[in-house]
């Protein structure tokens, strides 16, 4: 008989397998028997055809779709399948072992980052996906960081051990080196490259064999003779790693007793939980090979929701830090992390559920904008099709119809045990455009799919800029924009066209300044009074705006010191150069003067505005320019001409890695000068090279080319 599913002991026959997962669909979890996972990586790692392979070995689908051939079912965009990357995160669920895991496939491409930020903010572990040929690239680099700042716990899986150039050992020091992560290996490959046929379980201390064949169960095998020296000393290396981070397997191993698999297995679930290693595995998922195993380490090594810590909030009536535990008799508690457009049921809010438990039709309290909800209908979803719920309890991931007034970032709680969960932050556009309609049935319509979009999309801008008469819109990439811009025409059929991409400058300063600031204004009866001194200095690259008060008795009353920084911050927006907000700078309001009857908080934010606009002409303002992270992939033949176009374009060349027969040049490179960089590198290598940019930092643009642009700005406002 056929089976479907591999797992540590039984393979479950298909048709039990289907009775199993019929019974299991609306059956509910202990919480220690739900995982909530992402997976994450750098673009063409491997992501979604992992996550393909895993829905079709727990039961999910029962025919598995191919990102070349568009028929992927996490990428169920038209445009993902048109052009073969995951452009939004993408919710499942299946089941494994007695487990209900929820899956969150993410993006890969820095310009989509946004849908990997809020996944991580809301999940409990993660599957890190890397290349056995490429290692580590600059998006697992960014992910991993991100993975870092939520502390989710991970395991790396190694993809595409069949390639040529393929190693596990390399990829595995990378991930210390780059990453700074302790990796743990427990699993080698049986075979290389094109004769990489299976997994050598250093855990178990066997091999497993895998045809390729989808429905093949993987055939348990003693691991070959030639391959014995090298695996013993694997888990030699893997048992004194993992020793010394467990405290329980070192006095094993120390004292010399017999670990057991089941001593192993439990050290690295204790330490992949505190994130003190990182269990490594390998495989195919291609080819139908380690994917099997994989599934087993998210069951035995990544957290359910009840091995993480309570959710830390703070109470929004009195201030107080408070938290709610992973518990489904806690008061109910939910974080929405994205909002999307359905075209067939209208607005659906995702949710993760952190306590209690919430009917369908439940008044909830949305404690960011004090506003009660009602729970709608709640679905689960697999990609964009829907499973009607009851209910939502501790633990799950969801999303809801009728919450139309909750946005991303929004906690809803139980109005009675009122609780304000931290919301996401999400990296500022770098690129902004023009957008303008072709029709006025369009030019009707644009201003509503602009707000839907900017819903959904926390790093989707848009303003209008009264100077220009024009509607600018800003995101993470050319890429993205050109995503939003398709997206308009297909889902909500405004046909639009968009102007040259152009660069998000900048402002700050790079010397102290004071400034005074006087609104004295006369109408006959009452008038305005307001008078301030402030002191301006340069902050670090990065460190924003503070704003600090040095006012004593009295004399600029309190309420009137709120309106001079409201003053200060909306000033900010609007820089003296070429109209850039102004960042990174210390604004301290020094001294004043108030009015017993015509001061007025009006006055005194008038004030503040005219002191900063004075402070910062006089503090030599300088343009700030985005700088990107390259690594450009390119045949050796083609190396000199790429780097001669690289360095034209104002990069500095960091160095260049050699992988086979690839050279890898790592550099930064000003964003202004990348435009059109994708055409023009295949051309130099005759479509054979490829490059990643992902965002590093501002840094202070040079005089001559900041002159240039501040005129070119100037003259296209004009």
């Amino acid at each position: 008989m056929i089976t479907k599913q591999y797992s540590g002991s039984i393979a479950l026959p298909e048709l039990v397998l289907d009775r199993v997962k019929t019974r299991k669909m609306n059956e509910a979890f202990p919480l220690h028997q739900i995982r909530n996972i992402g997976i994450i990586a750098h673009i063409d790692a491997g992501k979604t055809t992992v996550t393909e392979r895993i829905l079709y070995y727990t039961g999910r689908t029962y025919k598995i779709g191919g990102v070349d051939e568009g028929t992927a079912v996490m990428d169920w965009m038209d445009q993902e399948r048109e052009r073969g990357i995951t452009i939004t995160a993408a919710a499942t669920t299946c089941y494994w072992l007695d487990h209900r895991i929820n899956i969150i496939d993410t993006p890969g491409h820095v310009d989509f980052t946004a849908e990997v930020e809020r996944s991580l903010r809301v999940l409990d572990g993660g599957v890190v996906v890397f290349d056995a040929v490429a290692g580590v690239e600059p998006q697992s680099e960014t992910v991993w960081r991100q993975a870092d700042k939520y502390r989710v716990p991970r395991v790396c899986f190694v993809n595409k051990m069949d390639r040529v150039g393929a190693d596990l050992h390399r990829t595995v020091d990378m991930i210390g080196k780059v990453l700074g992560a302790k990796a743990v290996v427990v699993q080698l490959p049986l075979g290389e490259e094109k004769a990489f046929r299976g997994i050598i379980d250093l855990v178990e201390s066997k091999a497993f064999a895998s045809s390729g064949d989808v429905d093949a169960e993987p055939v348990e095998m003693d691991i070959p003779q030639d391959l014995r020296e090298s695996a013993r000393r694997g888990r030699d290396i893997m048992l004194e790693r993992l020793a010394e981070e467990d405290e329980p397997l070192m006095h094993a191993y120390l004292e010399g007793r017999e670990i057991t698999a089941a001593d192993v297995k439990a050290a690295l679930r204790r330490a992949c939980l505190a994130s003190r290693v990182v269990p490594v595995l390998c495989g195919s998922a291609l080819w139908n090979k380690g994917v099997q195993m994989l599934l087993d380490a998210i069951v035995n090594y990544l957290p359910s929701p009840s091995d993480v810590a309570a959710v830390q909030g703070i109470d929004p009536q009195t201030g107080e830090a408070t938290a709610r535990p992973a518990d489904e008799k806690a008061p109910f508690s939910a974080l929405a992390f994205k909002v999307v457009t359905d075209p067939f049921v209208g607005r659906l809010v995702y949710l993760r559920v952190y306590s209690g438990t919430a009917e369908s039709g439940a008044r909830l309290l949305n404690a960011a904008r004090d506003q009660k909800e009602r729970l709608g209908r709640v679905l689960r979803m697999h990609a964009n099709n829907r499973e009607e719920l009851d209910k939502i309890s501790a633990g799950g991931i969801v999303a809801a119809i009728g919450l139309k007034n909750t946005l991303t970032g929004d906690t809803l709680c139980d109005p009675s045990a009122p609780i304000l969960l931290e919301a996401i932050r999400f990296p500022n556009p770098v690129v902004s455009v023009a957008i303008e309609a072709k029709t006025k049935a369009d030019e009707d319509r644009i201003g509503e799919a602009l707000l839907k979009l900017t819903e959904e999309d926390p790093t989707f801008e848009t303003h209008y800029d009264e100077e220009t008469g024009q509607t600018i819109v800003s995101g993470m990439g050319e890429l993205h924009l050109e995503v939003i811009l398709e997206r308009m025409k297909r889902e909500f059929r405004v046909n639009a066209k968009l102007g040259k991409p152009e660069v998000a400058y900048k402002e700050t300063i790079t010397e102290p300044a004071e400034a005074e600031g006087k609104f004295i204004k006369q109408f006959g009866g009452r008038g305005q009074y307001g008078h301030v001194l402030l002191e301006l200095e340069p902050g670090e690259r990065g460190s924003g705006f503070a704003f600090a008060s040095k006012i004593r008795s009295g004399t600029i009353p309190r309420e009137f010191i709120r309106s001079v920084e409201a003053g200060v911050r909306e000033a900010l927006q609007r820089g003296v150069l070429a109209n850039y907000p102004i960042v990174d700078m210390k604004v301290t309001l020094r001294d004043g003067s108030y009015h017993e009857v015509d001061s007025s908080e009006v006055a005194f934010k008038m004030a503040g505005s005219i002191a900063l606009k004075e402070g910062v002409r006089q503090a030599k303002p300088v343009l700030l320019e985005p700088i990107m992270k390259l690594e450009i992939f390119t045949p050796e033949q083609y190396l000199g001409e790429v780097l001669s176009d690289v360095d034209a374009r104002r990069a500095q060349i960091e160095g260049v890695e050699v992988r086979g027969d690839m050279r890898v040049i790592h550099g930064y490179v000003p964003l202004g000068e990348t435009f059109g960089y994708t055409t023009v590198l295949r051309s130099l290598s005759q479509g054979k090279a490829t490059h990643s940019m992902e965002f590093h930092k501002y840094q202070e643009m040079p005089s001559a080319l900041a002159e240039q642009a501040i005129v070119r700005i100037k003259g296209r406002v004009a």
